[in-house]
């Protein structure tokens, strides 16, 4: 293990990569100076997805990395290069001056103090989502970030996507009509998708500082299980609703073009995952927006169903987004407004004549054969730039950050009021402008 001091005296560069079959957004940096150093804060499961989105992005020197288990960073040298410099003090890379922005990848419970952290020591900040574990510390990092002068840019990857750009082009336009409800929905049946991840058969204390790891949490015995397997409690994190209804929320308030839910409720249980976790395994919540619409989404860690994705539900149409990959419009049939069913009751002869008025026979069927049912469309859209270059494009060219603080902050706050529904068995409102519940 290396020390602090000759952590940060050592250098390192990483290749840097094009993506296949994409021209790259940004242009390659024409000389050293105007790279930017790059450090990584957690290099789990999520940080080493992270390492490889950023790899692609031109006119990056991985220089730094900290994790608190030994097999992450050797990882990470294996994945960057052996002279990357590591240590388990995340600060060793806050205090390294050749570093100029940093990516953090770490559980719930340590992104406000790892945010704050970084902006004090003059580093742009990439932090993965959710921004908060809290709803309360969301106030604190915006007012940090303000007073910093640095970008900050919330790691919902979704949030930039090219498809989430269409569909936000496409409900402005009005083509889905009147909007009042959104449903979203992840499903997921085996140990890996409820977080039950394998413990590396090396984990012990002497390959992981554990009292780091808790931080501000009460001291408890080493577990390797809770050290892998966090999401599993809430003193670490908010289970699925901060995992996976951010991704979920992130999207719906790009697309909807909104701030945030003004309350929510929730039911849900832990009915599958009886492992000794205290998160719930099924969840299910309907927010409501004061632009006059619901979102009703749900998470199922015990069933693998196929998903319809994610449905925007318009008198004049449905718009489905399919797991990221793709979009379908459905529009909604012609209403001929002659009833039916609705005049079941009426004499035959006021029937009849009602039937008439509407051009129809008198028992009620068209004279013309009637159109089909629109058939579904797909609405093929391009592949744009990702989350990692909107970053490193906002720093270099001196443009706000694509996911900003505030935003990140009401996302995971729209979480935050699910999970406080589901805990205290009740409707909360919030006013997002204020930030209190009641």
């Amino acid at each position: 293990m290396s020390s602090r001091r000759s952590f940060l005296s050592t250098a390192a560069q990483a290749t840097v990569f094009y993506l296949a079959g994409r021209k790259p957004r940004l242009k390659a940096a024409t000389s050293a100076n105007d790279q930017l150093g790059i450090g990584f804060i957690g290099s789990g499961i999520r940080g080493t997805q992270l390492i490889n989105e950023f790899k692609p992005v031109p006119g990056l020197r991985f220089l730094a990395l900290a994790d608190l288990y030994d097999g992450c960073l050797e990882r990470a040298k294996e994945q960057i290069s052996p002279s990357l410099r590591t240590s388990k003090d995340y600060r060793a890379v806050l205090d390294s001056k050749d570093i100029d922005a940093v990516v953090i990848a770490t559980p719930d419970h340590w992104h406000k103090r790892m945010v704050l952290d970084a902006l004090s020591a003059g580093k742009h900040v990439y932090i993965e989502k959710p921004l908060t574990w809290s709803i309360e510390e969301g106030e604190e990092i915006m007012k940090a970030e303000k007073a910093s002068g640095k970008l900050v840019q919330v790691g919902s990857q979704h949030k930039t996507s090219a498809l989430t750009a269409k569909a936000r082009e496409i409900v402005k336009s009005g083509q889905l009509g009147q909007i009042t409800m959104v449903r979203m929905s992840n499903h997921r049946n085996n140990a890996q998708g409820a977080w039950k991840y394998e413990v590396p058969p090396d984990a012990s204390p002497r390959t992981i500082d554990w009292k780091a790891f808790l931080g501000p949490r009460p001291d408890r015995p080493f577990d390797a299980r809770t050290f892998f397997q966090w999401r599993c409690w809430w003193e670490f994190s908010g289970g699925v609703a901060t995992d996976l209804f951010v991704h979920l929320l992130t999207w719906l308030h790009e697309v909807m073009d909104v701030k945030a839910p003004s309350s929510a409720v929730s039911q849900g249980g832990l009915y599958f995952w009886k492992d000794g976790r205290d998160v719930p395994d099924v969840m299910n919540s309907v927010l409501e927006y004061e632009e006059g619409f619901m979102a009703d989404m749900y998470v199922h860690l015990a069933n693998s169903a196929p998903s319809h994705g994610n449905l925007i539900m318009g008198t004049k149409g449905t718009l489905i987004e399919e797991r990221s990959s793709k979009l379908i419009f459905i529009p909604e049939p012609v209403d001929t407004n002659v009833q039916v069913y609705g005049t079941l009751q009426w004499p035959k002869a006021t029937r009849a004549a009602y039937f008439a008025a509407k051009g129809y026979t008198p028992d009620g069927r068209p004279k013309t054969r009637p159109a089909p049912r629109p058939e579904p469309q797909e609405i093929a859209v391009e592949r744009g730039p990702t989350h990692a270059e909107y970053f490193v494009e906002s720093i270099r060219e001196n443009k706000p950050s694509r996911e900003t603080v505030a935003e990140g902050h009401l996302a995971a706050g729209a979480a935050h009021i699910a999970n406080q529904a589901y805990r205290e068995g009740r409707k909360v409102r919030w006013d997002w402008r204020t930030n209190k519940t009641t």
